[in-house]
């Protein structure tokens, strides 16, 4: 039936072309954007997944950030520590360099001070952004910002790349810690020697005999690690007569106070041996002498302090003797021996910090490419679809022309 009131061809028409048209629009939108979930009508789910990724993309370039900031933290360590084992190498040279006799220590001290200076220097200088795990005031635990995770309940946690400085540190300013290169104070023995040389000996017959340690002064405090020790030798037996520190420090003020551990250590290593004390000379005797040890020489050398870890800054060896000397010479050897394990710890961490930034760097693209299989528009399909619609827009209002031309037909009816 045709209609003058009703054009239902009009209609049909005008509905296919406002599809095409709209259908037009979002193709036209997903070429200018790139995007074929741009908002959430687009596809709901997909859009949420794809902003919450793209937010936890930014987060993990913040971690990237920190990671170069750790990095860059860690080589400025790494590189101070590498100097500052160069000195200790140094002064250790030094240190045997003054055990040669008829060497002037005064001067050979004043190169260490300059080489104690410079260790100093490198420790101080080792910082970035306000950070120095070298120099430090109270140990604790440094935090490099490692990674961004979410959980499948979408709790999300920071992981981190723990820098303990109680490892790394070599000067400490709390009063109650000590750095690598630090320690309770180093000490000589006070001026303790076996007679006048490195050696003293005597022979037991059948009466006592006695061997002395002459003009320890005092005061003497051996911490945890530190000893004061020489070699005994009585009956073809040679026994290490050794003195240990303790926690909290073993403090022995005068003669009479060393008299009481030598008087242990001597008993526990020779049977029959006491020391006693008598103005500042320490006499260690042996009042039952049997048999072939009759004629057995005693004989007491090597006598050494040994620091369990050593105040490199303060150490003077003007006024030091030869064993004390080895002693310095093994406190700088285990120093050294500290540093270098504590520049292979930076170079373990520097490795793993560079490995977490060549991850998060895959990381973050691998996402980006996750995010653009969700939402990204395929601009081959997006082509094809405009030139597509663009033809049937053509016939849609070719279409609806026709349509329109209806009621001009029924009045050409009535004219005839």
């Amino acid at each position: 039936m045709s209609s003058i009131m009703t054009n239902a061809a009009a209609m049909a028409a005008l509905h296919t072309l406002r599809s095409i048209n709209s259908e037009m629009g979002v193709t036209q939108n997903r070429i200018s954007s790139g995007l074929r979930v741009e908002t959430a009508s687009d596809n709901a789910a997909y859009w949420s997944i794809a902003t919450t990724m793209r937010s936890d993309n930014n987060a993990m370039s913040t971690v990237q950030d920190a990671l170069g900031l750790g990095a860059a933290q860690v080589d400025v360590a790494y590189t101070a520590m590498e100097s500052i084992k160069d000195t200790l190498d140094e002064i250790k040279t030094k240190l045997v360099a003054a055990s040669q006799p008829d060497v002037d220590k005064g001067k050979i001290q004043s190169e260490i001070a300059q080489l104690q200076s410079d260790l100093l220097t490198f420790a101080k200088s080792a910082t970035f952004s306000g950070g120095n795990w070298l120099d430090v005031s109270g140990f604790g635990m440094q935090k490099i910002v490692a990674s961004f995770t979410r959980d499948e309940a979408g709790n999300i946690a920071l992981g981190t790349i723990d820098v303990d400085t109680a490892k790394t540190a070599l000067f400490n300013s709390d009063p109650a810690d000590y750095g690598l290169l630090e320690g309770e104070g180093n000490f000589s023995l006070g001026g303790l020697t076996v007679g006048a040389s490195t050696a003293s000996e005597f022979t037991p017959a059948a009466a006592p005999g006695t061997i002395e340690l002459d003009g320890f002064t005092g005061p003497l405090s051996l911490a945890l690690g530190d000893s004061i020790e020489f070699e005994m030798t009585y009956g073809g037996v040679t026994e290490t007569i050794r003195i240990d520190g303790e926690d909290p420090a073993l403090a022995i003020a005068d003669a009479a106070g060393l008299v009481t551990h030598l008087d242990t250590a001597v008993a526990a290593a020779f049977t029959g041996f006491t020391a006693t004390e008598n103005s500042g000379v320490i006499t260690i005797t042996t009042t039952t002498p049997t048999g072939a040890a009759e004629a057995s020489p005693v004989t007491i050398e090597n006598l050494r302090a040994r620091p369990g870890q050593l105040d490199i800054l303060a150490i003077d060896i003007t006024m030091v003797n030869d064993g004390d000397l080895a002693g310095l010479v093994d406190g700088v050897d285990r120093a050294l021996s500290s540093v270098t394990t504590a520049a292979s710890d930076l170079g373990a961490i520097k490795s793993r910090v560079d490995s977490q930034q060549d991850f998060v760097s895959k990381l973050m693209d691998a996402v980006d490419r996750g995010i653009g299989q969700l939402v990204d528009a395929d601009m081959n399909e997006e082509s094809t679809r405009l030139k597509a619609l663009q033809t049937q827009q053509q016939l849609g209002v070719q279409a609806l022309s026709i349509a329109n031309q209806n009621s001009q037909l029924i009045l050409q009816l009535f004219q005839n």
